[in-house]
């Protein structure tokens, strides 16, 4: 069974950079759709960005040109580099992987951009 963790969060200034982290466990990263997402208290969950076992990557239009998914293979890792971080990014995200039956999702990390 696949596990997910992620972490990289953290306390950020308007403008900053975090990188964010998801280590897939117990399978291979490659065979599947990674995506993250991330959700403010109150508030829904929402798409962030995704990576498919394809390598074809997409991101919501508020983080494009700011936010980028990579996958690092030998690593089993999934990586969101977030720059020119802004108030409205604070949230907990998440990191979901999708393959065939299997919908899987990580802890969650909290990233929080507050000057």
């Amino acid at each position: 069974q696949v596990q997910l963790v992620e972490s990289g969060g953290g306390l950020v200034q308007p403008g900053g950079s975090l990188r964010l982290s998801c280590v897939v466990s117990g399978s291979i990263v490659s065979i599947y759709d990674i995506s993250w997402y991330h959700q403010a208290p109150g508030k829904q969950r929402e798409f962030v960005a995704t990576i498919t076992s394809g390598s074809r990557t997409d991101y919501t239009d508020s983080v494009k040109g700011r936010f980028t998914i990579s996958r690092d293979n030998a690593e089993n890792t999934v990586y969101l580099q977030m720059n020119n971080l802004k108030p409205e990014d604070t949230a907990v995200y998440s990191c979901n992987a999708i393959a065939r039956a299997e919908n899987c999702w990580g802890q969650g990390t909290q990233v929080t951009v507050s000057s």
